[in-house]
C-alpha cells in the first residue's frame, strides 16, 4: 500500500506541475478567476484513462449555454392557505407535505420558491424578535415539536432540489385579525403597543415611526445572517389597501415627523422609501450575494393621475393608495427584482394584462423584472376569460415576447397543486418543458474565485462521488452535474443539482452516473456559472 501511494503521489505532481506550466491565470470581465485553458473547437481526445485515481484534465468540449428564466411559485402561510395543512399537524407531516408542493414544482421544472416565513408579526423560526406562527404550531408563541429548525430544513430541502429559496415577509401587517386573545405576550402588540394602529379588522406597524424601522431591520439582519437563503421577499402589503370610510390613524405621527412643506401622502411614501433603501444597505452589507425583490400590486399609477401611469383604471394603486413607489426603488438600484402582481386576464378592461406587460417592460430602469400570474382565478373569477385552462399559458407566452421581462412567478402554490391539475400540465407541456436557471446577477465589485480541480471520479450502481484537489472556493454555491455515455447526450442528460453553499467541500456525491463522461457547471452566489468542465471518465462498472 506503501508504494502504491508514493507512486499515486508521483503521479499527482506530475499532472499538477505539467498543468500549471501549461496554463496561466487569466481574469475574465466579472473578476472571476480561471485557471482552465480556452476551449476550442477540436476533436475530443479518447485515450484509455488509468483507474481512479487520477487528476483529471478537462475536454475541449463546450457544453451548450442553459437558458435563464425566473419560474418562481408563492407558498403562502397565513391561514394556512398553502402550507402547512393545519398548524395542528405534526411535524413530519408537515414536512411530508411540504415536500410534496417542492416536488410538484421541481417536476413542472420551476427554480425558484417563494416562501412566507414571517406573516403577521410571527415568525416561522426561532426568532429574538417574533413568537413562533401559530399557523406553525397551532397557537402562537409555542415551539414545534422537533429539534430540528424549520426554516433551516426548508431551506435546505429546497436547495436539495435545486430550488432557490426567497424568504417572503410582510413588514407592516402586525395581526391578521382584530382577535388579539390568540396573539402571544411576545407580539410586538403587548410588547409595544405605542407600535399599534388599528384600521379596518386588522392592526399595522405605524410605518413613520423610527422604532418600527428599527425593529424590521433587525428582523430582515436576523434572517440573512442566520440562514442560508437566496433572497429577501416583500409582497404588495405596505400602507395598507384603503378601507371604505376609514381613514388611516397615522395623523400624529405625520406632524412629528412630517418634514416642512411635506404633505402626509409625500411623508407616507418617504417612509417606505426610507426602509426599503435601509433593508438593501442592511442585506447587501450582510451578504451581497442575497437578493431584495419586491412583489408590489400590479399599477403603479393610472395615466388619468399621471401622463407617466399605465392605460388602466385600477380602483387602487401603488402610488396614490398603498404609497408605494416602485419606480423610485428600480431607478436608485434598491431592489433586485420586481414581481408586479398582474391577476388579471389578458384583455380585462379595466386593468390588462397585455398592456400592464408592456408598460413594466418599458419601465424596468435595467432592473429584472418577473411577472406574478394569478392561476388561482382559474375557473374562479366574474371575469369569463378565467374559464379558459389556456389562459395562464397565453400570458406567460406574451411575458417571453418582452426582452425586458425575464420570467414569472405563480400565486400560489395550492392554486396549481390540489387544483387545475390541467392547467399546470399544460405549462409543463407547451412552455416549462426543459429545465432552467434564474437569471444572474453582477456583484458591484469583481469576485475573485479559485476554479475547482477534479482529483477523481468514483462511480457505482447507487451513486457517483467526484472528489477535489482542495475544498471548495467559498463563493461556489452549487454546483450542476450531468452523465451520459455519448458526448453528444450529454447536454439532454437529467441534471443533478448539489448545493454546497460556502461549505468549502472536498467531494459531491449524486445518484449514479457511472457514464463514459461527465459534465459539471460550477455556479456562483450570484447564480453565474463561473466555469463549465467536461471530463472523460474511469467507469469502473456497467450500469
Amino acid at each position: 500500500m506503501k508504494i502504491y501511494s508514493r507512486f499515486v503521489f508521483a503521479l499527482l505532481l506530475v499532472s499538477i506541475f505539467a498543468c500549471k506550466s501549461q496554463q496561466e491565470f487569466s481574469q475574465d470581465r466579472r473578476g472571476i478567476k480561471t485557471d482552465t485553458p480556452e476551449v476550442k473547437d477540436e476533436e475530443v481526445p479518447t485515450r484509455p484513462l488509468p483507474d481512479s485515481p487520477v487528476l483529471l484534465q478537462p475536454l475541449s468540449f463546450e457544453m451548450p449555454e442553459i437558458p435563464r428564466e425566473f419560474r418562481g411559485v408563492w407558498i403562502a402561510t397565513v391561514v394556512n392557505i398553502d402550507w402547512p395543512e393545519s398548524g395542528t399537524d405534526s411535524w413530519s407531516n408537515q414536512k411530508e407535505d411540504f415536500l410534496a408542493l417542492l416536488d410538484h414544482y421541481k417536476n413542472l421544472n420551476f427554480n425558484a420558491v417563494i416562501v412566507q416565513v414571517r406573516a403577521a408579526g410571527d415568525a416561522f423560526y426561532p426568532s429574538r424578535h417574533a413568537p413562533w406562527s401559530r399557523y406553525l404550531t397551532g397557537k402562537e408563541g409555542i415551539a414545534p415539536q422537533t429539534s430540528e429548525n424549520p426554516l433551516t430544513w426548508m431551506i435546505k430541502a429546497a436547495h436539495d432540489r435545486g430550488l432557490e429559496f426567497h424568504a417572503w415577509l410582510n413588514p407592516y401587517r402586525a395581526t391578521f385579525d382584530d382577535k388579539t386573545e390568540t396573539l402571544s405576550q411576545e407580539h410586538d402588540f403587548f410588547q409595544h403597543p405605542d407600535w399599534m394602529l388599528k384600521y379596518g379588522t386588522k392592526y399595522y406597524y405605524n410605518p413613520g415611526l423610527p422604532e418600527v424601522k428599527e425593529k424590521l431591520l433587525a428582523v430582515i439582519k436576523e434572517l440573512v445572517d442566520g440562514y442560508d437563503i437566496d433572497a429577501i421577499h416583500f409582497d404588495d402589503y405596505f400602507y395598507p389597501y384603503k378601507v371604505q370610510n376609514q381613514r388611516f390613524p397615522d395623523q400624529k405621527t405625520f406632524e412629528k415627523y412630517k418634514k416642512p412643506g411635506q404633505t402626509i401622502e409625500d411623508w407616507r411614501r418617504d417612509n417606505v422609501n426610507s426602509l426599503i433603501q435601509a433593508i438593501h444597505q442592511t442585506v447587501k452589507t450582510s451578504k451581497p450575494w442575497v437578493q431584495f425583490g419586491i412583489s408590489p400590486f400590479g399599477v403603479w399609477r393610472n395615466q388619468d393621475r399621471d401622463p407617466r401611469g399605465s392605460p388602466t383604471r385600477a380602483g387602487q394603486t401603488n402610488y396614490d393608495d398603498l404609497y408605494a413607489d416602485p419606480l423610485t426603488w428600480m431607478q436608485n438600484g434598491w431592489i433586485d427584482y420586481l414581481i408586479p402582481q398582474l391577476y388579471w386576464s389578458m384583455d380585462y378592461e379595466l386593468a390588462s394584462y397585455r398592456k400592464l406587460n408592456d408598460w413594466w417592460a418599458a419601465n424596468s430602469y435595467q432592473t429584472n423584472v418577473y411577472i406574478g400570474n394569478g392561476p388561482y382565478k382559474i375557473r374562479d373569477n366574474a371575469d369569463i376569460a378565467w374559464d379558459n385552462p389556456k389562459e395562464i399559458n397565453n400570458q406567460v407566452q406574451y411575458t417571453r415576447t418582452l426582452m425586458e421581462i425575464q420570467g414569472n412567478a405563480f400565486f400560489s402554490a395550492k392554486s396549481l397543486f390540489s387544483k387545475n391539475q390541467d392547467v399546470a400540465n399544460l405549462l409543463k407541456q407547451e412552455l416549462y418543458d426543459s429545465p432552467t436557471l434564474p437569471p444572474a446577477f453582477e456583484p458591484t465589485e469583481p469576485v475573485l474565485i479559485e476554479m475547482p480541480q477534479v482529483l477523481q471520479v468514483e462511480a457505482n450502481r447507487d451513486w457517483t462521488k467526484v472528489s477535489l484537489e482542495k475544498p471548495l472556493d467559498p463563493a461556489i454555491r452549487y454546483a450542476m452535474v450531468q452523465g451520459a455515455d455519448e458526448l453528444s447526450m450529454l447536454a439532454e442528460a437529467e441534471i443533478h443539482t448539489v448545493w454546497v453553499g460556502g461549505q468549502r467541500a472536498r467531494a459531491l456525491e449524486v445518484s449514479s452516473l457511472n457514464t463514459n463522461y461527465l459534465a459539471i457547471r460550477w455556479i456562483d452566489h450570484f447564480g453565474r456559472i463561473v466555469q463549465t468542465q467536461v471530463f472523460q471518465t474511469p467507469k469502473k462498472t456497467k450500469p
